[in-house]
């Protein structure tokens, strides 16, 4: 089957990956390189057992901060468009206990499909991606917060995530490098079994083999027009030409909403902005984190990859714009310094921002859509777990194909 991919975001690329294992013929459209939108800067953590959603009961409590506060990492900017009211609305009414339970659920086993995937992929391959399976830490400053993640640990222990909760001495213990901030932990959650990788080089390596293997490539090539007759899509006009394939996958990230109410489909997708830097690491002992951290109360989180610390954190619902903000990236460079002051020098930091494509309950829309063509399939929504859930997603489209 002729099979056209919209996007060439880790989730696109992913879903090229498994259907042409699949022996579909494959074609993959982007408007620019490959990780060029939010995979390549992303926060290079696979977090297949923590995924707790954005949106849980304890946004309301917080919601003057998001408003006002100018130092809060998640931030709301308020723009003249129904678009996003509508996405902030049906986020607020995703704020409860009931709905995080479920949504936990789901991508806790959307995630394990996604490592099973992934490893399987790297096993076969062997891309070099700086992958490292050395777990994770999420710390908590309050005795709040970290009673609420225990909580969520026990669910997810439910699920089969081994996890525990540990102290802040037991946290300096797994990872020396927080021997400094070990005042400001009150505690952590444990998952010894979460990896780290660079996702543009994952996006890179996937290229370099699905183009050996005799998948078509249109980058720098906008989509101009997607092409209708009837209930189906006939094709699509770029300025190589029109692109016709058998079906269609749609994974063009936080632009896949504005995509397909074009073809009047409703999508509650709406960005949801990122930054991140990448710092050579000291190669003193213990300077820099070789486990992944992730810091709740700074919603930043940092990843080893090689000889690079990928730092990366912020949500800001502000609408299309991807300009990178230098006070945003010094507050990256201050939290990194405060958790890890001898980690580098600091001297590039290689500024990075990118859109998240999040929806309000966190959960990626895969499949057909009641009100879309009959031969498109959305694999789009996937938020800060893109590079997570990339290969669960590719694998339960393929499975749609097959």
């Amino acid at each position: 089957m002729r099979v056209c991919v919209l996007g060439a975001g880790i989730v696109g690329l992913a879903t090229a990956y498994e259907l042409d294992a699949a022996g579909h013929d494959v074609t993959v459209i982007d408007r620019a390189l490959p990780g060029s939108g939010a995979s390549g800067g992303n926060g290079s953590q696979l977090s297949y057992s923590y995924v707790q959603p954005l949106a849980d009961p304890g946004i309301w409590a917080q919601l003057p901060k998001l408003l006002l506060s100018p130092t809060s990492p998640l931030k709301i900017r308020p723009q003249l468009d129904v678009h996003q009211w509508r996405w902030g609305l049906q986020f607020l009414a995703a704020c409860n206990a009931s709905t995080s339970r479920s949504t936990s659920i789901a991508l806790l086993k959307l995630a394990a499909e996604s490592r099973h995937g992934f490893d399987a992929m790297l096993a076969k391959e062997e891309l070099a991606v700086d992958f490292s399976s050395t777990g994770k830490l999420v710390l908590f400053s309050t005795e709040a917060s970290f009673s609420a993640a225990q909580k969520q640990m026990l669910l997810q222990r439910q699920l089969g995530s081994v996890q525990e909760a540990v102290s802040a001495q037991r946290c300096v213990e797994i990872e020396p490098a927080l021997a400094s901030y070990q005042p400001n932990i009150t505690g952590a959650i444990y998952t010894p079994s979460e990896c780290a990788a660079d996702c543009q080089k994952t996006c890179d390596g996937l290229m370099a083999l699905l183009t050996q293997r005799g998948v078509r490539f249109l980058l720098d090539t906008p989509i101009e027009q997607i092409l209708t007759e009837g209930d189906s899509i006939k094709g699509i006009k770029t300025p190589q030409g029109e692109i016709q394939a058998d079906q269609y996958v749609m994974a063009l990230g936080a632009a896949s909403a504005p995509m397909a109410r074009q073809l009047g489909v409703y999508l509650p997708i709406y960005p949801l902005k990122g930054y991140s830097i990448t710092v050579d690491v000291d190669d003193a002992p213990v300077s820099a984190p070789i486990v992944s951290v992730t810091d709740s109360g700074r919603k930043v989180v940092f990843a080893r990859i090689g000889s690079r610390l990928r730092v990366a954190g912020m949500a800001e619902l502000a609408g299309y714009d991807t300009q990178v903000s230098s006070k945003q990236i010094e507050s990256l460079k201050a939290s990194t310094q405060a958790l890890f002051p001898h980690c580098s020098s600091f001297a590039e930091l290689n500024p990075w921002a990118g859109l998240r494509p999040a929806t309000p309950t966190a959960l990626p829309i895969i499949g057909k859509h009641t009100k879309g063509p009959s031969n498109l399939l959305f694999n789009v929504g996937h938020g800060a777990l893109g590079f997570t859930l990339a290969f669960g997603s590719a694998a339960r489209v393929t499975k749609l194909l097959n």
